[in-house]
């Protein structure tokens, strides 16, 4: 058997990369491991988008569970972050979610958290592989076998926590939600509406099959337009299993991860809550979003890609905010993994208590024009060590000078490099993005 998790979890395409047997075996496998670490009787919480293959593996997994002498609490459709949220303020020991997050209905994955809210950590997903690869769950028999139960009050559980974030009354604003079809669908349009404000629900009717069908974060334009056709003053949108954030200004201008993050930043750094006056970011983040943090006095933290690696990075400096411009934002002194409903309440409540819109807020920062493209059939794995093409990144770079930045750096499951470049005009980032594109393909083509 290969690697199981990734970054995020197992994902893949669902029955054919995450099959049942592979969820009754991590069911099984978790068990095991809880077992392990002290936990006689183990409670493990679980949640789901609504895609249809969800049903099918949360099956798998509840008996996988059982069999191996767990509690299986189904908390039925919510998003990621109530799963890890849940399981931290439950008393249960470890949560379970089942999810694809923002990839088409065909795909699925799952991912667990341990009793702090926290993903599993590296070794602990390792020995969780050793253990399905060895086939070294019990087979309790009689009482000893695990039970499934039901939590239908999880959703307004999560919601009157979000409620109570705010401290501000939201009534008199409008805004557009787009769920994406997917686990946000309910919980979000509740959440804003209780805070006070008139909300336009789109997006918000999943049937199993729609999820992230041209809807949600990975499409801004449709809350950019919802915005505008419905006179409203912001556009909220989320992916798939809610933890992320991408909102859209009501002239309809999308305003991204880095913006929404800056925007948190310097609200935090004026009230005094941002800890050591630091955001941590990746290396995708704009040049842009780092000016305007020099010039506020913030320092910046830089990761690579993924949000596991800010909240490595957060943890490990005692730091309370981080980010990715997917808008995929953590928040920690209130979450534990990056919340999309989460983000929204507290950039609402900014723009209320400022009185300023999400337009004026977002002239926090001004973003560079940034150029991403993808060169494909080339060998990834010779780049480090391929000196013309670094040659033809050090020319650029010298071009470019303090006004602008390139990446260039392999793909993590493709043939492909990603060269992504900055500049202070979308001319002077063409230019060098297919410089550098060239000689990707001119020194590492297959």
């Amino acid at each position: 058997m290969g690697r199981i998790f990734g970054t995020d979890g197992a994902r893949g395409q669902a029955n054919v990369d995450i099959t049942p047997e592979l969820a009754l075996s991590l069911g099984r496998g978790l068990v095991t491991l809880l077992h392990e670490e002290g936990q006689k009787r183990p409670s493990v919480l679980i949640g789901r988008d609504p895609r249809w293959s969800g049903e099918m593996l949360e099956a798998a997994l509840i008996a996988g569970i059982t069999s191996a002498g767990g509690d299986a609490v189904s908390l039925g459709v919510l998003p990621t972050p109530a799963v890890a949220h849940l399981t931290e303020q439950g008393g249960a020991v470890a949560g379970a979610m089942i999810s694809a997050s923002h990839n088409p209905v065909g795909d699925n994955g799952i991912k667990f958290f341990g009793p702090d809210g926290f993903k599993l950590s590296d070794a602990e997903e390792e020995r969780l592989e050793e253990i399905v690869a060895n086939d070294e769950a019990d087979r309790p028999t009689g009482t000893k076998v695990g039970r499934r139960l039901r939590d239908s009050a999880a959703v307004a559980r999560y919601i009157q926590y979000l409620v109570a974030i705010a401290d501000v009354d939201m009534r008199g604003l409008k805004i557009v939600v787009d769920g994406a079809n997917g686990a946000a669908s309910q919980v979000a349009p509740q959440v804003y509406r209780q805070l006070g404000a008139e909300v336009v629900a789109i997006n918000c009717t999943p049937d199993g099959s729609n999820i992230n069908e041209h809807a949600g974060s990975t499409y801004p334009d449709v809350i950019a337009r919802a915005v505008v056709e419905h006179g409203a003053d912001a556009g909220i949108s989320h992916d798939g299993d809610a933890d992320r954030l991408i909102a859209a200004t009501h002239e309809g201008v999308e305003v991204d991860g880095d913006v929404l993050l800056a925007i948190l930043a310097r609200q935090m750094h004026l009230d005094g809550t941002l800890a050591q006056d630091t955001v941590v970011t990746t290396v995708m983040t704009n040049l842009g979003f780092k000016r305007a943090m020099t010039d506020l006095g913030i320092d910046v933290v830089e990761t690579r890609v993924g949000d596991r690696y800010v909240l490595e990075a957060m943890l490990e400096r005692g730091l309370n905010l981080g980010g990715e411009q997917s808008g995929h934002l953590i928040s920690l002194d209130h979450a534990r993994t990056g919340d999309g409903v989460l983000s929204a309440v507290r950039l609402l409540s900014t723009v209320r208590s400022t009185g300023q819109s999400l337009k004026e807020l977002a002239t926090v920062m001004r973003r560079l024009p940034q150029l991403l493209v993808n060169v494909g059939d080339v060998d990834r794995d010779r780049l480090e060590g391929c000196g013309p093409v670094w040659d033809a990144v050090a020319a650029e770079e010298e071009r470019l000078g303090d006004g602008g930045r390139v990446l260039v750096r392999p793909s993590g499951t493709e043939p492909v490099v990603r060269v992504m470049v900055e500049a202070e005009t979308e001319g002077d980032a063409q230019v060098s993005a297919d410089r550098i594109a060239d000689a990707v393909r001119d020194h590492l083509t297959v």
